[in-house]
């Protein structure tokens, strides 16, 4: 074989398709957040404003977060030095795990490098602690738990996306002796859309399911302490295992799982993807930590938060732009083509100066393209008229561009 050609033709495919992806050379402004400099390949340099960034809070700039980081890389330098087993655990790990147990309020929680990971590791790893483990799985869960639920070797079935009644068809098709697990997520990140967790935890009572919730684009932004949308519903009790990220509202960098002590001890026992990983860097940990401490009580940042998207949904709206609206933070505004949305993506870089990200398949399925749009507490008035402003000059544009290309 000629395996350089055949990686050419790969990359060829994207291409032509309109999905290949590039990197947007971004450098962040500490104390300046959303705005950064953006480093074009050609050495040259603008300032930008970043709408596609998920520390939707703004919590990777926050003071407690960087004097928390700080301190702990001048007590124990950079790096972990080991896996959790072997010298990689520290008290700041410790302590991390013991705010987001309490946050979710189960026994205990397991801290790893990602919440890919974390999603991966351990619905990949149930089936060996449960056999014959069935897991009901939902259509539009994140990549995350599809390859976990795929590498696991056990039964699995794929319900509709928030299709409760499938779902129940599924549970009552199989072995009432069999055991089962529900997964699903309470904010799909692509919509915006909610998960039925009341419903989908009733199901799981009926057919003595265990349950497992994604909160990754809910923790910190919602629930009165910021442990989701599960909190906010006051459903955590009912949830066995939850699953969260420090990556996106609390702004540093790590996922986790929050149940009981005795599910932590098995998976973090069994789990390859735990065992073999080396642990965070304690300052890190430290960050994160810090993060999750002081967004247990700054609920006037989330209500900011959840200001800033209804504001700039409703001024879409005025526009008459398509967007998708769940009534969660997350602004989705469909393209429908990706050669199209790049070059929307591309000139509002270009000409605007602000950096949105275009989402194309397999992320979302072909014929919705979109543009993601991440408000935040930081996002000031006038970054939303600007962008407010670009988006009303360049869709007609792209309208035309459109016409003309198909015509």
């Amino acid at each position: 074989m000629d395996y350089s050609a055949q990686l050419t033709q790969a990359l060829d495919t994207l291409h032509q398709e309109g999905r290949y992806r590039t990197f947007i050379d971004i450098e962040r402004q500490q104390g300046n957040f959303p705005h950064a400099i953006w480093r074009r390949a050609d050495g040259s340099a603008r300032d930008v404003t970043v709408w596609c960034g998920n520390d939707y809070l703004g919590m990777g700039q926050h003071p407690a977060v960087l004097s928390a980081m700080h301190a702990a890389l001048d007590a124990t330098g950079a790096g972990s030095g080991g896996t959790r087993n072997i010298s990689g655990t520290t008290v700041y790990h410790k302590q991390l795990e013991a705010e987001l147990a309490d946050l979710h309020g189960k026994e205990a929680a397991l801290l790893f490098t990602s919440a890919y990971i974390a999603n991966d590791a351990t619905l990949s790893t149930l089936p060996k602690l449960f056999p014959g483990l069935i897991i009901y799985s939902d259509e539009l869960n994140h990549a995350s738990m599809i390859e976990g639920v795929r590498r696991n070797g056990g039964a699995k079935r794929i319900f509709r996306h928030n299709d409760v009644a499938h779902l129940r068809d599924l549970l009552a098709a199989d072995d009432p002796a069999a055991p089962k697990l529900i997964a699903f997520e309470s904010i799909y990140s692509m919509d915006g859309d909610f998960g039925p967790i009341a419903a989908i935890c009733d199901l799981a009572d009926e057919f003595g399911a265990l349950t497992y919730i994604d909160e990754v684009h809910a923790v910190g932004m919602y629930g009165p302490r910021g442990a989701g949308v599960a909190e906010r519903d006051r459903l955590m009790h009912r949830l066995d295992i939850i699953n969260g990220t420090l990556a996106k509202a609390y702004g540093v960098m790590g996922g986790y799982i929050a149940t009981s002590a005795k599910m932590c001890d098995a998976i973090r026992s069994y789990a390859p993807g735990f065992i073999f990983t080396t642990s965070l860097p304690p300052a890190v940990a430290a960050g994160a930590a810090a993060s999750v401490r002081h967004m247990k009580t700054d609920q006037a940042r989330r209500q900011a938060h959840q200001e800033q998207a209804a504001k700039l949904k409703l001024r879409l709206k005025g526009l008459g732009l398509p967007i998708i609206d769940h009534g969660s933070h997350i602004v989705p505004v469909i393209v429908g083509d990706p050669v199209h949305t790049k070059q929307l993506s591309d000139m509002l870089l270009e000409q605007f100066g602000i950096y949105v990200q275009p989402i194309n398949f397999p992320t979302v399925p072909r014929g919705t393209e979109r543009l993601r749009f991440t408000p935040s507490p930081v996002h000031g008035a006038e970054e939303m008229d600007h962008l407010v402003r670009a988006l009303d000059a360049l869709w007609s544009r792209c309208e035309l561009n459109r016409a003309e290309l198909s015509a």
